[in-house]
């Protein structure tokens, strides 16, 4: 999906595109209901072609980013710092200054998509990693009231869990988060 926000023309980023093999549609970012857009049509890669990105625009890839994450490559004029960076944090994949060059198109996306790729990786490794951080804190106090209310040790409780588990044909974190609803039900 291109994205126009310039004042410039971007029928020679589109046209590269083209002669590259890729499928392009365009979009002006003055509709900007981008968000929407890109949960209707699903594109591989955004492509916004901007002067200097404006809060708006930044705001949008945002929300963009959030709902339906893809790779984005930003072409623009400005060089500011700041601007990078709260680009970077708004979920772009590229930031590219300087013009548009077709011969350098092709490897500039596939950088973007392979970033892109890695980041999502990354963020889905730490969500996995605090899911099983906030189940082993409901195990682990699960264990701890049987500990307390039956006077077994940790091991004991653990193996009572299992058993009442297994016994209910149910997943190990469902009968510890019921152990801790039934005693503050009962606390």
């Amino acid at each position: 999906m291109l994205v126009d926000d310039s004042q410039e023309e971007v029928g020679p980023l589109e046209e590269a595109l083209k002669e590259a093999g890729f499928d392009v549609v365009t979009a002006p970012a003055a509709a900007l209901a981008l968000p929407d857009r890109v949960a209707a049509l699903k594109p591989d890669v955004i492509i916004i072609g901007t002067e200097s990105p404006t809060r708006d625009v930044l705001e949008h890839i945002s929300v963009m980013t959030a709902r339906d994450p893809r790779p984005i490559v930003l072409f623009t004029e400005d060089r500011a710092q700041p601007t990078i960076q709260a680009a970077l944090k708004a979920g772009v994949s590229a930031y590219v200054v300087a013009g548009i060059q077709p011969d350098r198109l092709q490897p500039i996306l596939e950088v973007a998509v392979a970033r892109f790729e890695r980041e999502q990786a990354l963020r889905d490794e730490l969500r996995e990693a605090q899911t099983k951080l906030s189940d082993r804190k409901v195990i682990e106090r699960a264990k701890g009231i049987l500990m307390e209310q039956k006077r077994v040790s940790e091991e004991e409780a653990y193996r009572l869990l299992r058993k009442l588990a297994m016994d209910r044909n149910e997943k190990l974190l469902a009968v510890a988060q019921q152990v801790i609803d039934v005693t503050k039900l009962l606390g």
